[in-house]
């Protein structure tokens, strides 16, 4: 039954989990961003000619922090969508991890669909604004889209399509860990 206990207590943690993890994959991409955008002053200050163009940019440690930095940020959201179905389903029972799966869905969803069209749509506009509407290239209008965009390109490319990702590992994760819970009642 929806109304059981299990059933409802899996059900609120599940449809926490996909904020969580877009928060989680979010901050990740702010502080990869942070990172990158030192090194690139780091060589705007050191590397003599680079502001005329007579000498190259080091692409390579760019890259190399991007990809570092990245692998070590999705540690935490990955192991968290792997652990979260087996702590709930062996501590709490088989009744609230079907109830975990239908938040996490239920809310992974939605959100996956928001981010993904907010996003895209805060991009769009400010290419709009930037094809001379509203003012054009400069104006109130430009500066407001980008900020928006700032914030509209990890949604879109980051935290919306990694959703789908953490719902499906969810689910593979319950239906092989389904034969083990079928002979264990967990708390409830």
């Amino acid at each position: 039954s929806l109304l059981s206990m299990p059933v409802i207590v899996g059900l609120l943690i599940g449809a926490l989990m996909p904020p969580v993890f877009c928060a989680m994959t979010m901050q990740s991409v702010g502080i990869t961003t942070a990172a990158i955008i030192d090194e690139v002053r780091r060589q705007w200050r050191e590397i003599k000619g680079l502001m005329e163009g007579t000498a190259k940019p080091q692409y390579g440690k760019c890259v190399d922090i991007a990809t570092r930095i990245a692998l070590k940020e999705m540690l935490v959201p990955s192991i968290l969508t792997i652990i979260a179905p087996v702590i709930v389903g062996v501590v709490l029972g088989k009744y609230a991890l079907a109830g975990f799966l239908i938040g996490a869905l239920a809310t992974g969803f939605v959100l996956a669909i928001t981010l993904n069209n907010a996003g895209g749509a805060w991009d769009n506009a400010k290419k709009w604004i930037e094809a001379g509407k509203f003012g054009g290239k400069g104006s109130d209008a430009h500066k407001a889209a980008v900020v928006g965009d700032t914030a509209g390109d990890p949604m879109k490319d980051t935290a919306g399509p990694s959703l789908n990702i953490m719902l499906k590992l969810m689910s593979v994760i319950s239906l092989m860990l389904a034969p083990v819970l079928m002979h264990f009642g967990g708390l409830f």
